[in-house]
């Protein structure tokens, strides 16, 4: 199936269903959708992200959260965040749920549901999907994006922004300012 033939749930503010839709009606009538965000770390508290695909439609060569992807109709956003996981890095992991980010410009009206895990094991990315990716520090992610903020998508940006003490990630639990 092509990808702009996927079908997903249109929902509305409150993340109600109201319809489906293929993903190229969706996108070209500004329907609220769904979508995840996961955010890999490893042992040493430093996060893997994603450089897209150059032939992604959204956001071609930027740098991204470590896993992310469109729920299809009818998916939890947990099952999403599994198959997306292994579709784009060839992992498989306990993920905890994080914040819920509501729909709005700078997720592409995307009601989003962001998950962490912290894993050593290898990661394989699938070249279809994404051009590089790699582990990074916080302080690093942090300076790159104050520096070259044209570089990362903007869902990637406002989500980093709203990680509270960044720099004191507990290895059990990761902490969010919250809903925005």
């Amino acid at each position: 199936m092509n990808v702009e033939d996927e079908i997903y749930d249109i929902v509305d503010e409150n993340d109600h269903v109201t319809g489906q839709a293929s993903r190229k009606h969706i996108h070209e009538n500004k329907l609220l959708h769904r979508s995840v965000h996961t955010l890999v770390f490893n042992s040493r508290k430093e996060l893997f992200l994603q450089k897209r695909a150059l032939c992604k439609d959204e956001n071609p060569g930027l740098w991204d959260t470590s896993s992310a992807g469109h729920v299809d109709t009818g998916e939890s956003y947990e099952t999403c965040a599994h198959r997306e996981l292994g579709e784009e890095l060839s992992l498989k992991a306990t993920l905890t749920a994080s914040v819920k980010i509501s729909a709005c410009q700078e997720t592409y009206g995307e009601h989003v549901q962001v998950y962490t895990c912290i894993t050593d094991d290898a990661i394989k990315i699938n070249p279809d999907e994404i051009t590089e990716g790699a582990f990074f520090s916080l302080t690093q992610i942090r300076k790159e994006i104050s520096t070259h903020p044209t570089l990362f998508t903007s869902s990637f940006k406002m989500l980093f922004n709203q990680i509270r003490d960044i720099e004191n990630i507990s290895l059990n639990k990761i902490e969010f300012v919250g809903k925005i």
